[in-house]
């Protein structure tokens, strides 16, 4: 694609960055049928070449964004489904990444919109903070219905849980002999779900590795990043850099695990973010080098248990299948588990969770998880498993079945206890499986259908 940026654009990394990678396309339209909006929508400005040519007006005139432009960039679900399809090999995330830092620089967006998003950069990705703000959400969940289908208030009170989850005690299993790893904490995934977070402290352990906690670490800016607050993210990203890099040094660490498919992509991003870093950038590359979503550590290794006859259903999560090309690893992990894995059909196309997606385009979001959920519906399942904590909740919130993380069944599958949900859902009944024990069957003549 020509272009015409402003003579000196060339000096500035950014502009220099989007510019190349502007020049690559080659109008093609490949990502077209892969773009979740566009597939909605079929409007040109709501594919990623679309948006290409808004952003390259944009720039190029270096002039304020109009509505409709930050419209359709908003519309973004940023789940780069179209950088797998593109055979030219746009790497459309540093485009939209800075058509956003650039849209929070020179739009002013109307008064609730600028609420609600520092509302958000404020909560999630503070724990504590986060927690309280679900507390007081749940006297005012049962008023989410009023709202209206595309009301951020609406959409934010209908992710509210129906119950706080305990605060289960954490214990940090022993070491073990195929290295030291650091589990990433996270923010929203502990508030959450916090038993994702043990189930795979404890499938680590089981699978042979020392597992830490690292002191001083926090959210890896994944949410303020997708908001274009390039600021608070890159500033969570040195936090980060620093206190790893200090438990590499002084202890040693072999991987930075994580369960969270949009931290993953985000961490192992760290290197190319603070690239231009004099003080960061040698530090923030072998940072990402270390990232590890928790199953490709475990495809390294063997997990192996009986057949349960139960059928999962896998979702990609966008961040894992296409952020990270974490694609293969967890089926097959899950499949050497015991279990009957499928896939739903579109697997490719987001739930419509995408990070803060949910709370700030709440309609197209919840059109994205019904039509996800159709085809996982297809696909007749006992189990939907998934690798990120956003996806789970945007699933959980209509899935006529538990949804769980990939570590979790895992943990199961190998001797850890029976997920609560599973339980909940009179699974172990269906199974025989000993309430004290609450291990998978070992037989293959167990089907819960």
């Amino acid at each position: 694609m020509r272009t015409e940026f402003p003579p000196g654009s060339a000096e500035r990394s950014d502009m220099a960055v989007s510019e190349a990678e502007v020049r690559k396309c080659v109008h093609c339209g490949f990502c077209l049928s892969t773009c979740p909006t566009y597939v909605l929508l079929g409007d040109e400005r709501d594919s990623p070449r679309g948006r290409i040519y808004l952003i390259k007006s944009m720039l190029e005139e270096e002039a304020a964004p109009t509505p409709e432009v930050v419209r359709h960039i908003d519309r973004c679900l940023s789940c780069l489904s179209c950088e797998t399809t593109c055979p030219s090999g746009v790497d459309y995330r540093r485009l939209i990444d800075h058509a956003r830092i650039y849209t929070e620089e020179h739009y002013k967006r109307p008064l609730h919109e600028r609420i609600v998003r520092r509302l958000v950069a404020a909560l999630l990705p503070h724990p504590r903070r986060f927690r309280f703000a679900l507390q007081l959400g749940r006297l005012a969940r049962p008023l989410a219905g009023l709202f209206g289908r595309g009301s951020t208030i609406g959409a934010m009170l209908g992710l509210v849980p129906a119950r706080m989850p305990a605060r289960a005690g954490l214990q940090v299993p022993s070491g073990g002999s195929r290295g030291r790893v650091a589990l990433v904490q996270g923010c929203a995934e502990p508030v959450l779900r916090p038993e994702i977070r043990a189930a795979t402290a404890r499938l680590l352990a089981r699978s042979g590795y020392e597992v830490v906690f690292v002191r001083g670490e926090g959210c890896c800016g994944a949410l303020v990043h997708h908001i274009g607050r390039e600021r608070d993210s890159l500033a969570a990203a040195r936090r980060n850099v620093d206190v790893w890099t200090a438990e590499q040094e002084r202890f040693g660490l072999d991987a930075i695990v994580t369960t969270a498919a949009g931290c993953g992509t985000m961490i192992k991003d760290y290197g190319a973010l603070l690239r231009n870093d004099p003080d960061y950038a040698e530090k923030a590359e072998r940072i990402s080098a270390m990232a590890r979503d928790v199953t490709e550590l475990l495809s390294e290794g063997d997990v192996a248990a009986a057949p349960t006859g139960l059928a999962v259903t896998y979702h990609a999560a966008c961040s894992l299948q296409h952020g990270q090309g974490v694609v293969e690893q967890p089926i097959q992990l899950l499949a050497s588990a015991g279990f009957a894995v499928s896939e739903p059909a579109e697997a490719h196309l987001c739930c419509g969770s995408a990070g803060l997606y949910n709370i700030l385009q709440p309609d197209l979001a919840a059109r994205l998880k019904e039509r996800k959920l159709g085809h996982i519906a297809c696909a007749n399942p006992d189990i939907v498993v998934t690798g990120n904590i956003g996806c789970a909740m945007q699933l959980a919130s209509g899935a006529a079945v538990p949804v769980l993380h990939t570590a979790e069944m895992l943990d199961w599958a190998t001797g850890g206890p029976l997920p609560a949900a599973l339980a909940e859902a009179g699974i172990d009944r269906v199974l025989g499986i000993s309430p004290r024990s609450k291990t998978p069957p070992q037989g293959e003549d167990h089907d819960p259908r």
